[in-house]
């Protein structure tokens, strides 16, 4: 009887040890599995920090840029843009150096990549445009963009600021009162003249196809795929942008906009927000 209470009395404490090692070892599980989660909370504070952002919180498309093409007046070699995604195949289009367009898919030829180039957005003349257009990958230089940003609010939202002075045919550009840039420009001509007074940046967009004429403003033609670096502030189709087509800055050229050389409109687009304000004056 006595060894059988000693049995009973051992078998009880074995199970009394093993349900304690069981909760140790939970716990244990536990305090790993809390550390981890927290040592990776922290891991994707300091990214953050860092600058290496653990998630896109807007969708970015792809755009290439013709950086060393023929230039204004077609002069020099221009790229090509061909009508399928092979040398072989139709030149449609020569593009001159400063062209942005969105890319719209890649394909290989087998020897080499070929953007194929996307028109979606509204084109006044569509008949004039082959949809079925590539670019040699090796000729211009990808990038990515976010698109077609357009202003929702209507508050000031920026300490930027842009000056557009018609008479001395110039664009500042400030943060605050340090000055950005300064950029000999092109303003509308006597007959489509850039309108005065003050305007903010409502939408902004890295292309644009551009044509004319425009039905009650001007009868002048053009056909302007790939106008770069895009700020509307009015409308009515008022635009400070690159101007790939002349190096006329310094004196009144454009249908209304506000043409700037390459590289300052490449700058000033990559600087300033969507709200900033604009004046225009002479």
């Amino acid at each position: 009887m006595e060894r059988l209470r000693d049995l009973r009395f051992s078998a009880l404490s074995s199970a009394l040890v093993l349900a304690v090692s069981l909760t140790a070892l939970s716990w244990i599980g536990f305090s790993v599995s809390a550390q981890g989660a927290e040592d990776s909370l922290s891991n994707r504070d300091e990214g953050a920090r860092a600058g290496h952002p653990t998630e896109v919180a807007e969708p970015m498309y792809e755009y290439f840029e013709v950086m060393a093409g023929c230039d204004y007046a077609y002069t020099g070699d221009c790229v090509s843009a061909r009508a399928g995604p092979g040398f072989e195949y139709k030149i449609l289009d020569r593009l001159r150096k400063g062209v942005v367009l969105k890319i719209g898919d890649t394909v290989s030829d087998g020897a080499r990549l070929w953007y194929k180039i996307a028109f979606d957005e509204p084109i006044r003349y569509p008949e004039r445009v082959a949809r079925n257009q590539y670019v040699a990958a090796e000729n211009v230089r990808h990038f990515y963009d976010y698109g077609v940003l357009v202003r929702e609010d209507s508050g000031a939202s920026t300490t930027k600021h842009i000056v557009v002075d018609r008479s001395e045919q110039k664009l500042y550009a400030f943060d605050g009162d340090q000055l950005f840039i300064e950029a000999s420009i092109s303003t509308g001509i006597n007959l489509t003249p850039t309108p005065r007074g003050t305007f903010v940046v409502y939408k902004k967009t890295p292309t644009r196809y551009m044509q004319g004429p425009l039905p009650g403003i001007s009868e002048k033609y053009y056909d302007l795929p790939g106008v770069p670096w895009n700020l509307y502030f009015t409308n009515e189709g008022g635009v400070i942008h690159g101007a790939y087509w002349h190096e006329s800055f310094g004196m009144r050229w454009s249908n209304g906009c506000v043409n700037l050389p390459l590289s300052e409109a490449r700058a000033l687009y990559e600087w300033a927000d969507v709200g900033t304000p604009v004046l225009v004056k002479d």
